[in-house]
């Protein structure tokens, strides 16, 4: 497992940004138009205060979120609108952004159609994952309803996920085919207790799903 540790979030920020911008330029280099996978949270939001300043064609690239709590968009829990005010700033206004969330359909109704939009687009330049303390990332949380499935090399593009703990909205997310298909994988977490947790993890991917990247990603820790 490769985990490049900071000093601060500012230091992480500023280097990720520059590591995304320069995957995202070789990849456009060969191809016409780039996927961007960006995480949601408030983890990534100084990276994306960067990141949206970078000179790059932003009008070849598409963002979307690697998972979406199904609320509007005007819900503070939604990661299309953080990300919408975070990272489609400045230069990157030109970026076009494939929202998760649809308007009047069920998490359930609206995964086969974001799979069959988003399946043109991939491999994925570059997905930029966060993890929580329980390991998960995306919504690929341990428990959650349709793990399994989602964790499966056949998995669609994307799937609606319930979370065990029943506290938590429903959601949609990418799965892992999708994810670890990238080009470059990136994870970034904070603090002790997520480093301890990583650290203690087993083999055992549905319990700890982060280990199933363990071996694609170029993971980045502050305190």
């Amino acid at each position: 497992m490769n985990i490049k540790d900071y000093p601060d979030s500012d230091l992480m920020a500023m280097d990720l940004a520059d590591q995304i911008s320069a995957d995202l330029v070789q990849h456009l280099f060969h191809h016409d138009r780039a996927l961007l996978i960006v995480p949601g949270g408030r983890t990534p939001v100084p990276i994306f205060d960067v990141l949206c300043g970078a000179d790059l064609p932003w009008d070849r690239v598409d963002v979307i979120a690697s998972d979406e709590r199904w609320v509007p968009p005007e819900d503070p829990q939604s990661n299309g609108a953080m990300i919408r005010r975070h990272l489609l700033q400045g230069a990157a206004q030109k970026a076009h952004f494939l929202d998760l969330y649809m308007t009047g359909h069920s998490p359930q109704q609206a995964a086969g159609l974001l799979a069959q939009r988003l399946a043109p687009r991939l491999p994925a330049a570059v997905a930029l994952l966060g993890m929580g303390a329980d390991l998960h990332f995306a919504s690929l949380f341990p428990g959650g309803d349709h793990l399994d499935q989602a964790m499966a090399p056949d998995a669609p593009a994307v799937l609606p996920m319930r979370p065990a703990d029943a506290s938590l909205a429903p959601r949609v997310t990418l799965c892992l085919p999708a994810l670890q298909s990238a080009l470059s994988v990136h994870v970034v977490f904070t603090g002790e207790d997520k480093r301890r947790a990583l650290m203690a993890a087993t083999g055992d991917v549905l319990s700890a799903p982060i280990l199933a990247i363990k071996k694609e990603a170029q993971f980045h820790w502050t305190p």
